[in-house]
């Protein structure tokens, strides 16, 4: 999975003849959003209203996993930063999403860690316990 591959292509902004890069798709802007939080999701509209399905369902996998406080980015309401994040993580399709500032992948990543487990691991390593651990031990007591 591109876990790391993220940052190291391309060279930062070609051609800064726009106002020394400061839009909302240059690197540096998507870098601060990207590490504004310890989970950052692109998405196409938002948690309450996702527009597609593959956005719904990044929403839901984090939602049972007990995970509300995120950073949610619309990218149907800038156009620059939806090429921006695309550009940054070198990853052609929304939605995506990032812990702790690096690039985890879009849903069906997401989707694969929530069944092996690994999304458990990755959201323990940023302090956030999964909603699903206590869920095991309910089950475990009946």
């Amino acid at each position: 999975r591109p876990l790391s591959q993220a940052a190291g292509e391309g060279g930062g902004a070609q051609g800064s003849g726009g106002g020394g890069g400061s839009g909302s798709g240059s690197r540096e802007a998507v870098e601060r959003l990207v590490r504004e939080h310890p989970v950052v999701v692109f998405m196409k509209g938002s948690p309450a209203q996702p527009l597609c399905g593959f956005s719904n369902a990044v929403v839901q996998i984090l939602r049972l996993h007990g995970v509300e406080d995120y950073r949610a980015h619309d990218v149907l309401q800038d156009p620059d930063l939806r090429q921006g994040i695309k550009n940054y993580s070198n990853w052609p399709t929304i939605p995506q999403v990032y812990l702790n500032g690096e690039f985890v992948g879009g849903c069906d990543i997401l989707l694969q860690m929530h069944q092996n487990g690994d999304l458990v691991e990755e959201l323990k390593k940023l302090g956030i316990r999964s909603a699903l651990l206590d869920a095991e031990k309910d089950q475990e007591k009946k």
